[in-house]
């Protein structure tokens, strides 16, 4: 009784809310974990398959690795598009225009330098689509994670809710993906990946050498279809007049359009790069936490260090001057 009547004594003297406070804070202890607010409850299925090739590739002495492919058909078939229109161009290019154009030197030369960037752009396009744009490691928002981190305590640590991974600086959830990406500017359909910290440089690679192709083959076709032309259509294609124009027309159509659709995207990447900024940030006009890198640095935190011929080339992955963590806090 009177341990009840002493406790209820002191329930009503100000100083215990107080001492109550000061208790509080000291049994704070370790880093705070907060969730972010989302119409999910729970984690989603994950929107990405893995798929191990080296069974496949390692009897002919290739290293595939792990294969990163998003379970989107929308982004599939706009791929496969992508492709599609990348052989067109070439059909004509190649049985339309210059096996039939009577300067051979000229059909070389043009033929040799259109196959050759036509080949970087599919390249580039397959390795945007099956690599890992820079995602978050799926449910490692675990206590003995956080514990590994070393943070101090009071801390503060972002979760997400809908891929239960700890979410860093300046990424964000895709909703294709299901996943969370470091440094994401966009997920886009026609490579059906996000283009992220870890795939830019392919997608900057693709973008530039689809325009190169581009008005590579505008300059022909416009060319081919004036010399057809001047000479009545007469030893200036192995198809009819009326087929010769179909193919020159949509070929003269695919060029403009996408040669000017590529031209802006392989810009505003540059700038973004430039800027340290990507797209999703520019968009949301978020206000930069992050130390922002000299032009120099931001290239090569994108195309690797240091620079050389490779920065070119998609077969060639980017080596960082960092080694990327798979722990992250903001």
């Amino acid at each position: 009784m009177l341990f009840l009547r002493t406790k209820c004594l002191l329930s009503h003297c100000p100083n215990v809310t107080w001492l109550r406070e000061e208790q509080d804070e000291e049994q704070i202890k370790g880093p705070i974990v907060k969730t972010l607010r989302s119409r999910c409850k729970g984690p989603v299925e994950d929107g990405v398959a893995y798929v191990d090739c080296n069974p496949y590739f390692n009897k002919v002495g290739i290293r595939c690795g792990i294969l990163w492919c998003v379970k989107d058909i929308c982004g599939w078939v706009c791929a496969v598009f992508t492709w599609l229109l990348v052989l067109y161009s070439q059909f004509v290019v190649t049985f339309v225009m210059l096996m039939h154009n009577p300067y051979t030197t000229w059909s070389w030369i043009n033929g040799v330098i259109f196959h050759f960037f036509a080949f970087l752009a599919i390249a580039s396009h397959v390795r945007t689509m099956l690599s890992d744009p820079g995602s978050v490691p799926k449910g490692n928002a675990t206590k003995e994670n956080i514990k590994m981190m070393g943070l101090a305590d009071g801390q503060v640590v972002f979760k997400c809710p809908k891929c239960s991974s700890i979410k860093p600086d300046r990424a964000h959830h895709c909703s294709v993906c299901q996943r969370c990406v470091r440094k994401m500017d966009h997920h886009c359909p026609w490579v059906n990946n996000c283009v992220g910290e870890s795939n830019q440089k392919f997608f900057v690679l693709f973008t530039m050498y689809i325009c190169i192709i581009s008005c590579h083959a505008l300059y022909m076709a416009v060319s081919h279809f004036i010399t057809c032309v001047g000479k009545d259509w007469k030893i200036c294609s192995g198809f009819s007049p009326p087929a010769t124009t179909v193919f020159l027309i949509f070929l003269i159509f695919e060029a403009l359009l996408f040669g000017i659709f590529t031209a802006i995207m392989c810009g505003t990447q540059v700038s973004a790069i430039c800027s340290d900024e990507t797209g999703i940030e520019n968009l949301k006009k978020e206000h930069a936490t992050w130390e922002k890198k000299s032009l120099w640095l931001s290239f090569k935190s994108v195309f690797g260090h240091p620079f050389s011929w490779e920065w070119f080339s998609p077969f060639n992955t980017p080596r960082f001057v960092y080694a990327p963590s798979y722990l992250y806090s903001v």
